[in-house]
């Protein structure tokens, strides 16, 4: 497991790198194209959350948990707030639905 989130990680960041960079050094000229712009722009973010979302569904006891978890992020994050406010009441939630469906297990 240790090894794939190292993985992971280096591919994220490979690819976060090479889309930023291929820009700078293929155009010499400003990008005027909105298309070209905006790509270069939500690549990095689209490949982040591909990545990752796939893996919060398996990371809780249930899916009901992690679906709790989730709806509270989203709900949270189009609220505007703060990451650590959104983080922290997902992770509350689905410990919470973890409680009430299997019961407190130490």
């Amino acid at each position: 497991m240790r090894g794939h989130v190292l993985l992971y990680t280096l591919v994220m960041a490979a690819v976060t790198y090479l889309i930023r960079m291929l820009p700078f050094t293929l155009f010499r000229k400003k990008i005027t194209s909105p298309f070209f712009r905006s790509f270069f722009y939500y690549v990095p973010y689209a490949v982040l959350a591909a990545m990752t979302f796939p893996a919060v569904f398996s990371s809780t006891g249930s899916f009901y948990s992690a679906l709790a978890g989730v709806v509270v992020a989203a709900v949270l994050a189009l609220c505007k707030k703060s990451l650590t406010v959104v983080a922290l009441s997902a992770c509350a939630v689905a410990f919470a639905v973890e409680v009430i469906q299997f019961g407190f297990v130490m």
